[in-house]
């Protein structure tokens, strides 16, 4: 009973998945980032209606920002309310954003946020993943093996 009421307290902590980015990019490596928001933000984020779908990361200013992320208004938050595509800084150490910057200048990686979720101590955090894109073919070649591993499960099923 506690396993599973454990298990459905870290799924409900979930706020934001990019189900694409896999689909999309050849992830190398990933790390956990914080991210600085304001209070209706968190609100609209515990509600778990955002959208990084089209998200990434990029340098501005020194600072490593979360750009084109959708937190969408909090229903009640009146005048105080947020910008919903508003570029959002992600708290790293010097030497992570440093190393990160790197990789993505000589390298010609991508910073693509893969999840907003909330960690045991409630503070929103996002995964971030350092990837590289796929080509069209490495996309169909994904698919086929997919296929063929679900087949091949079914089969086995069959058959014993």
């Amino acid at each position: 009973m506690a396993k599973d009421k454990k298990a459905k307290d870290d799924a409900s902590r979930v706020a934001a998945v990019n189900r694409k980015a896999r689909h999309n990019y050849e992830i190398q490596e990933t790390l956990e980032a914080g991210i600085a928001l304001s209070g209706t933000e968190v609100k609209s984020l515990r509600e778990g209606t955002a959208n990084i779908a089209d998200a990434y990361a990029a340098a501005r200013h020194g600072d490593l920002m979360l750009l084109n992320a959708h937190i969408p208004e909090y229903h009640a938050g009146n005048r105080f309310n947020h910008e919903p595509r508003r570029p959002r800084r992600l708290l790293l150490h010097r030497k992570q954003i440093n190393k990160l910057m790197g990789a993505v200048d000589r390298e010609g990686m991508t910073l693509v946020p893969l999840k907003i979720y909330f960690n045991a101590r409630g503070r929103a955090k996002v995964e971030l993943a350092l990837a590289r894109g796929k080509k069209h073919y490495d996309k169909r070649a994904a698919i086929k093996r997919r296929d063929w591993e679900r087949d091949k499960a079914r089969l086995m099923r069959v058959r014993g």
